[in-house]
């Protein structure tokens, strides 16, 4: 399903029953049901169902996990990991929520955005 492009809308939507492999290029809001194999890049917000398993280095400015994901994410803005998200891999990002019930196994760097790392200098 394709939406409208705005950075708030949903740009596309990868239903339960599908599987995808591949290079993913994004910009806006996509939600991911089903299985997806590979790399997600862009601009925008992913948000992984409850029922979807991804693997594959993800490099995106803000994820939403339900489900299930391996591999090495990047969010330039905020990672949340809910109640039924299922996270193996390393994290890079300046906010993290995991929420009660969620699992996380690996690494995590909050990263300092450059306004942030100038003021913690001078303190």
């Amino acid at each position: 399903m394709l939406g409208k492009k705005s950075d708030g809308d949903m740009v596309a939507f990868l239903g339960t029953g599908t599987e995808f492999t591949g290079k993913l290029i994004l910009k806006g809001s996509i939600r991911i049901e089903g299985v997806f194999n590979g790399e997600i890049l862009g601009e925008g917000t992913l948000m992984i169902g409850e029922g979807a398993r991804i693997e594959g280095d993800i490099a995106v400015d803000r994820m939403v996990i339900h489900g299930e994901v391996r591999g090495t994410l990047n969010a330039k803005e905020r990672l949340e990991i809910c109640t039924s998200g299922h996270v193996r891999g390393n994290i890079t990002t300046p906010v993290l929520v995991i929420q009660e019930g969620a699992f996380f196994l690996g690494e995590c760097h909050m990263a300092v955005t450059g306004s942030d790392r100038t003021e913690r200098e001078e303190e």
